[in-house]
């Protein structure tokens, strides 16, 4: 392979250009969602959100020329390395974190606090491209080959569900993307799509007219099956299909009961009847809508719009950033910023495409999938049509451990993509 060029040689400038529309839009939200009239403060003021934000953007900006310093075969040849620290960490911040909302899932240096669940993204695409980059590996062909790819996933699973960020460990429901494009049968996604919307379904109906329903299609399946194929295992797929339905269908009272936190079966039953808790589970919800809908076309302005100065949404300047862009900027400012991450997610899936090496493609797959799932997780439960998990609107929410692992994760991606020309093709 050839060396490295300089280190802005081949960057993709489209993406960056994303990214650097996004900061600037975040940032200048994350001042309005904070603004006090009666304070009056500078959005260069340390004492404020924005001020703070602008402090994280220029420690990336650091992090961001150590990323493309650092010679690209570094993060394939430490790519497990890096996991195991990131899996050190979330085990260190269930015993030694900050609890900071309900969640235990803070290291503290002093004034500063980072988030170890948020770079968990970064370990586990990391790992799991590395994995991936064993030609031997193929998806299509062996069940055990999953079995590596279920313990990278499960065990910072597992370690950030302890320290109840629930939000961040079902973004690993993203890497089933990357899984999907290098192989992995359509029908296992299927599975899981159609188990959320029984879930859903028997949530919203009588469980036993959708048991009763089931049986009748697993019944009148067999009855239409031609004789050969029953007797080659049609009749008992059949049933063990229906019996899985049906345990999942007359589980959900145990799961909703058992399983689910309070908070979170709220959240649940607010996204099926939003009107059901108006003033407790949903009244994010109700009044995010509210703020978006006020907005109209343009939007009331910048520093105009009310529920911002009020406080009716909670977390505005975090998980609810998008209501802001709504409520100030209307459908224009929505729809620019959609815009940018549709244009950001499409560009990432083309580079992951175009990479010679089967690592940085499943890197760039992983990375798109990630933003993929933050952007429609936090724009859906802002509008009403996801329930509230608390996870970040990428480069908008406040916060600096969501700034530094997302920028981490984009920019370690573009280090590798522009090293492409040198690369020599490896599967």
């Amino acid at each position: 392979m050839a060396e490295s060029k300089p280190i802005t040689k081949n960057v993709d400038w489209m993406v960056v250009l994303i990214y650097i529309a996004c900061l600037a839009i975040g940032w200048v939200n994350i001042y309005a969602a904070v603004y006090n009239p009666e304070v009056n403060s500078s959005m260069f003021d340390l004492n404020n959100n924005a001020g703070k934000q602008l402090m994280w953007i220029g420690t990336t900006v650091i992090l961001i020329t150590c990323i493309l310093v650092i010679d690209y075969k570094f993060y394939e040849t430490f790519s497990f390395i890096i996991f195991a620290i990131i899996i050190f960490l979330l085990i260190v911040v269930l015993f030694a974190g900050s609890n900071i909302n309900g969640s235990r899932s803070w290291i503290k240096f002093g004034a500063m606090s980072l988030q170890p669940a948020q770079f968990a993204n970064l370990g586990v695409s990391l790992a799991i491209a590395k994995y991936l980059s064993d030609p031997a590996i193929s998806l299509t062909k062996r069940l055990k080959e999953y079995y590596p790819i279920i313990g990278i996933i499960a065990v910072p699973s597992l370690l950030i569900l302890l320290s109840n960020e629930t939000g961040s460990m079902l973004v690993f429901a993203s890497f089933a993307i990357v899984l999907y494009r290098e192989g992995m049968p359509g029908f296992i996604p299927a599975i899981g799509i159609v188990t959320a919307a029984l879930l859903i379904i028997t949530l919203l109906f009588v469980k036993w007219y959708i048991a009763g329903i089931i049986v009748l299609i697993a019944g009148a399946t067999i009855w239409l099956m031609p004789t050969m194929t029953r007797r080659q295992g049609g009749l008992w797929a059949t049933i063990l299909v229906a019996g899985v339905m049906l345990g999942i269908v007359f589980g959900v009272d145990f799961f909703m009961n058992n399983v689910l936190q309070k908070h979170q079966r709220g959240r649940i039953m607010v996204l099926l009847d939003p009107d059901s808790d108006p003033r407790g589970d949903g009244w994010n919800v109700i009044q995010s809508k509210i703020a978006i809908g006020s907005g109209g076309f343009t939007g009331k302005g910048f520093l105009q719009g009310t529920q911002t100065k009020f406080d009716f949404v909670p977390e505005q300047s975090t998980d609810f950033i998008f209501c802001t862009v709504g409520e100030e900027y209307g459908f224009v400012g929505t729809f620019v910023v959609v815009t940018l991450f549709i244009l950001l997610i499409s560009r990432l899936v083309i580079l992951a495409e175009r990479q010679r090496s089967r690592f940085a493609r499943v890197y760039g797959y992983c990375v798109a999938g990630i933003f993929f799932f933050h952007f429609m997780v936090n724009i859906g439960m802002t509008v009403g049509l996801m329930p509230v998990i608390g996870i970040p609107l990428p480069f908008f929410s406040y916060g600096g451990s969501s700034l530094w692992s997302f920028s981490i994760l984009l920019f370690v991606f573009l280090k590798i993509d522009s090293q492409r020309p040198f690369t020599l093709s490896r599967g």
